[in-house]
Order: structure tokens, then C-alpha cells, then sequence
């Protein structure tokens, strides 16, 4: 069976972030594909780019309905599995709640099955020193880009 020759054309990056880091990580993607890159961002934050609203509350009603907790059920997965078809993951982990270089809880879900899945993780930022995750992500081997996208590369 021939396999295809990748380069930067046909490497697919799998974009993580908070939710209230959706507009950097659009902001990501962009750059990602002018250097050839294609890139996958979150459902929600496609949706937010597409209708002008970066307001988080918006798109996590799940909190005011629980019965929305299917879709954010819906939102995980389909995010997993962007993974596993993706080439490698990108976390875009700009400071929230003052904390420099956030990653929460999904973010290092989705980190995990990268890992599980032999996936190159980059890190945009290096991890909060004070993250209560900081051996788990760490433990991972991520590569950090200090802020810098030009040193991603695949």
C-alpha cells in the first residue's frame, strides 16, 4: 500500500482552549493555515466566529438547563474524535481567572487522548505553575512554543 508524502499541506493541528479562550484560538488557526497547516477548532468556537459572539454564556447553557449537558456530552466527543484524525494537538492556553498559561479540565482530557493516541501536544504557553494539573501535563511531554506559532512544526 503507498502511503501519501505529508508535509505542512496535509497536516491536520487540532486546536484545545477554554471556551473563553475561543477567539485566540480562531486567532491560531488562522495562522496555522497561512503557513499551510490545516486546522480544527472546536464546534463552539467555529459557531462563535460564524454568528459575531464570543460570549461564553451564550453557548454553555447547560448551567441554567442541565438537560443541555447531552450537548456538551456531544461537544466532548466530537472533539475526541477530531483528535484521533488529527496529526497533532495545539492548546491554546491563555491566562483566565489571572492565571498565565490556564489549562482546565477538558483541555487536559482532550491532552490525555492525545497522548493515548501518540499525538504530538504543543503547548502555546508553558502550563500555570500553580495548576493543580501541572504533574499530569507535564508527565505528557508537551512542547512549548513560548507564545510563538513559527516554532510549531511537523
Amino acid at each position: 500500500m503507498n502511503l501519501p508524502n505529508f508535509d505542512s499541506r496535509n497536516k491536520r493541528i487540532v486546536i484545545c482552549a477554554s471556551a473563553s479562550c475561543y477567539r485566540q484560538a480562531l486567532d491560531a488557526a488562522d495562522v496555522l493555515t497561512s503557513r499551510g497547516y490545516a486546522a480544527t477548532v472546536p464546534k463552539v468556537a467555529a459557531r462563535m466566529r460564524e454568528i459575531g459572539d464570543y460570549r461564553v454564556e451564550t453557548y454553555k447553557t447547560w448551567f441554567q438547563n442541565p438537560d443541555d449537558y447531552s450537548m456538551k456530552n456531544d461537544y466532548v466527543l466530537s472533539h475526541f474524535r477530531e483528535i484521533a484524525e488529527g496529526d497533532a494537538v495545539l492548546v491554546v492556553n491563555e491566562p483566565k481567572n489571572e492565571v498565565a498559561g490556564y489549562i482546565g479540565g477538558a483541555v487536559l482530557m482532550e491532552m490525555a487522548i492525545a497522548l493515548y493516541l501518540g499525538k504530538p501536544i504543543f503547548l502555546l504557553h508553558p502550563p500555570a505553575e500553580q495548576s493543580p494539573y501541572l504533574e499530569e501535563i507535564l508527565a505528557m511531554q508537551p512542547m512549548v512554543l513560548d507564545g510563538d506559532l513559527t516554532k510549531l512544526s511537523l
